[in-house]
């Protein structure tokens, strides 16, 4: 029992000794910088989400991929994945241009919807998870905000 309890502390010792090469990381920041309806040849509209990132760490940030869903007025109409992501530099900023295309049931329970009370503005919300590679977790990403239809004001 001595035997094991002595291997024990060493290997805590070791560990604890470690630990203050692992490296800080904070997390990115991730901003909407745009949310807009794109115009279509096609009856269902496309949108085009910017997103803008800012590493605040001492390393750069290669980004491995990029979920997402949005909701339109509580109807979930648009999702997606991208692995078309730029590299972040350290202590660097960098943008994001989504291009989704909506779930045509989804939307035309949101055009249902619309006849029923006509708007040229709505309510978004955009969930997302950022994969940053390595051991690093996904970040989690949530946005709510507003839309405006072309034309309106």
């Amino acid at each position: 029992m001595l035997k094991f309890t002595r291997w024990l502390l060493i290997l805590v010792l070791l560990l604890s000794a470690c630990a203050p090469l692992r490296p800080v990381f904070e997390p990115p920041t991730v901003q909407v910088t745009s949310f807009r309806v794109v115009q279509t040849s096609d009856v269902v509209p496309s949108f085009e989400i910017g997103l803008h990132v800012i590493n605040p760490n001492r390393m750069e940030l290669n980004l491995e991929g990029l979920t997402y869903q949005v909701e339109l007025e509580g109807h979930r109409i648009l999702s997606g994945a991208t692995n078309k992501l730029p590299v972040i530099a350290a202590y660097g900023e960098g943008d994001i241009l989504l291009e989704a295309r909506p779930d045509l049931l989804n939307t035309l329970s949101l055009f249902s919807d619309l006849i029923r009370q006509p708007r040229d503005r709505f309510a978004y919300r955009l969930d997302a998870d950022l994969d940053i590679g390595g051991l690093w977790p996904n970040i989690p990403i949530s946005k709510q905000g507003n839309v405006l239809l072309r034309g309106a004001k």
